[in-house]
């Protein structure tokens, strides 16, 4: 077991049902400890307990706790339901018709086993706000401090956000191949099948025709990327349909741009207040300077919004981009600045590993 890895736990003696849960948990992208004696020494530790009901009788004097699931022998047997009780156990489950049911929720035990990402949205006020480019500049400051990362570009009429990292033809998948999902998507196998760019995953669009994503599989897809830890940041449309609803139902901050501009403002008015009724932290980025004559505090307050900063023009981005350079990369450049400011605020130091903790 590695350094801080978390592993169900197994407790049974019989050989054929522990051939089946270490089946299963191998379908379910982990292993699993095994232990015979009477109360096992990871028992509180463990993120999810998988009881055989030939141990059950030996475990109930054990401590309470969480995530325990007893495995019956016998459909026949109504005593089961009682030792369930004795044992705390939240499910009786009898094999092979609960094993679908038991992979989804071994591996949502051990994915979820520490904290989530902190996931941040970022939204344009108006049409050529900057929001993507604000979007990749976060993505790429968060990784380069050693955190997991991901940047998902929830804009399907965007061009695709890895043309931003210079990785078009990066190997790897893009939404396409998600947009039909259902249920439950593993986290390391989402994170797996991404391109890897400059340190982190991307789930990007691919230049085909245009896909419509189902709201199930924005749900998904946010909520394995989510269970990986660190940092999940998220390239968001102006318009708030279904799917979109979903994204933001899993967004913890959500980075409202405006250009500095009185017109912009009179734009983001519209696109805060249908933002606004989903997602319940949401603040504005200025993006300066401007020539309307005004400040930052004021066109927050125009909003009705906190302010989170100003946000000043980067000199020579656009041709970074054109060579491959992405946002962000320039570590002494008003993005970068911003972006490491925004994640000091927002971020623990980030533990060894990367995995990052969310605020």
């Amino acid at each position: 077991m590695g350094p801080g890895e978390r592993l169900p736990l197994i407790v049974t003696e019989d050989e054929g049902l522990l051939d089946d849960l270490l089946r299963l948990c191998a379908a379910a992208g982990t292993r699993a400890e095994v232990a015979q004696r009477a109360v096992p020494g990871d028992w509180t530790a463990a993120p999810l307990v998988l009881v055989g009901d030939d141990c059950a009788g030996r475990l109930l004097e054990a401590p309470r706790r969480g995530g325990v699931l007893l495995i019956g022998g016998d459909l026949d047997d109504a005593a089961v339901w009682q030792r369930a009780l004795t044992l705390g156990a939240e499910h009786v489950l009898f094999l092979p018709d609960a094993e679908s049911w038991l992979v989804d929720r071994i591996a949502d035990a051990v994915e979820g086993a520490g904290a989530q990402a902190l996931t941040v949205g970022v939204i344009g006020g108006c049409g050529g706000a900057g929001a993507s480019t604000l979007a990749c500049a976060l993505a790429v400051t968060a990784a380069r401090t050693g955190r997991r990362t991901m940047l998902v570009d929830g804009d399907p009429l965007g061009g695709g956000i890895d043309v931003l990292l210079g990785g078009e033809r990066a190997g790897g998948l893009r939404w396409p191949a998600f947009a039909e999902s259902r249920g439950r998507i593993g986290g390391g196998a989402l994170e797996e099948a991404l391109p890897e760019l400059h340190e982190l995953r991307v789930l990007s669009w691919d230049r085909g025709d245009a896909v419509a994503v189902r709201p199930e599989a924005m749900r998904s897809v946010l909520a394995a990327a989510r269970r990986r830890g660190g940092v999940v940041v998220v390239d968001l449309p102006r318009r708030v349909d279904e799917t979109v609803v979903e994204a933001l139902a899993q967004v913890d901050v959500g980075l409202l741009v405006v250009p500095a501009q009185l017109r912009a403002v009179a734009a983001a008015r519209r696109v805060a207040g249908a933002v606004g009724m989903v997602l319940g932290d949401l603040r504005v980025v200025v993006r300066g300077p401007g020539v309307s004559g005004l400040a930052d505090e004021e066109i927050a307050g125009l909003l009705g919004l906190p302010l989170t900063g100003e946000l000043l023009a980067e000199p020579g981005l656009l041709q970074e981009q054109d060579a491959g350079v992405p946002p962000g990369s320039r570590a002494a450049g008003p993005l970068a600045r911003f972006c490491d400011a925004f994640w000091a605020r927002a971020l623990p130091p980030a533990p060894a590993g990367g995995g990052g903790v969310a605020a």
